[in-house]
């Protein structure tokens, strides 16, 4: 198998204007390299929801992006408040945003059921009081 296309993000916590850039990068990177639409797609999304959740609820953290012919690999990593209930988390419409946030139209609890609802994989590593690591796997299909 041909070597990946390493990409790394650092993403900036509580900064709602910068949220998005990893994901925006990665979709400009993989149009350029003539993935398939529907896996550019789902990874922007997955990536997206899940740089948001960094910014409300971690404080930003970082994005590993390995790019492979037939699948995008993504490890989004913070140290964070970690998820205290993931199972009750991946609950469409559950939410620990603050009332602020979600002034902002973030946070009605789509984020992790969105992030799953995209990928082919999904993984959660998360430690209280010390932060989560998502592994995401999209696959490229011909």
């Amino acid at each position: 198998m041909s070597n990946a296309i390493h990409l790394h993000y650092e993403v900036s916590g509580e900064d709602f204007t910068r949220a998005g850039e990893a994901s925006g990068a990665v979709k400009k990177r993989l149009k350029s390299l003539g993935y398939n639409p529907d896996a550019i797609r789902r990874t922007a999304i997955a990536m997206y929801e899940a740089e948001i959740n960094m910014v409300i609820h971690a404080e930003g953290g970082f994005c590993d992006v390995d790019i492979y012919p037939d699948r995008v690999e993504v490890l989004l990593s913070d140290h964070g408040p970690g998820i205290p209930d993931v199972e009750k988390a991946m609950q469409e419409g559950y939410s620990t945003a603050p009332d602020n946030v979600r002034s902002l139209g973030f946070g009605a609890g789509m984020g992790l059921p969105n992030i799953k609802k995209y990928s082919d994989e999904m993984r959660i590593d998360t430690t209280i009081g010390v932060g989560t690591n998502l592994y995401l796997t999209i696959r490229v299909k011909a």
